[in-house]
């Protein structure tokens, strides 16, 4: 499934609820979910890191469509490499 075939089934299927729920609302159900993803990665329990990666994912394109991004748009600047150096692999110095 491309991102954007994935952002359009959640905006049919929960954009209404998700923006009855606001997007503060909606945003601390996705930070909600990253802990849980946190968790399954010290687990190491790679079905429950399949589940929590979807969720994040589920959760991240419900927020932009609320705030009307579109994800396929915000991810295009990784498109060609790094947005910060131009390469692949990025040779910015590691922070």
């Amino acid at each position: 499934m491309e991102i954007g075939e994935l952002q359009r089934s959640l905006r049919a299927t929960y954009l209404e609820r998700d923006a009855g729920r606001g997007r503060d609302a909606t945003f601390r159900w996705l930070v909600e979910e990253v802990g849980e993803l946190a968790r399954a990665m010290r687990t190491r329990d790679r079905d429950e890191l399949l589940h929590e990666f979807g969720d994040v994912l589920a959760w991240l394109a419900s927020l932009a469509n609320i705030e009307g991004v579109e994800l396929e748009h915000a991810a295009a600047r990784y498109e060609h490499g790094c947005p910060k150096c131009g390469r692949s692999p990025c040779g910015c110095e590691p922070r």
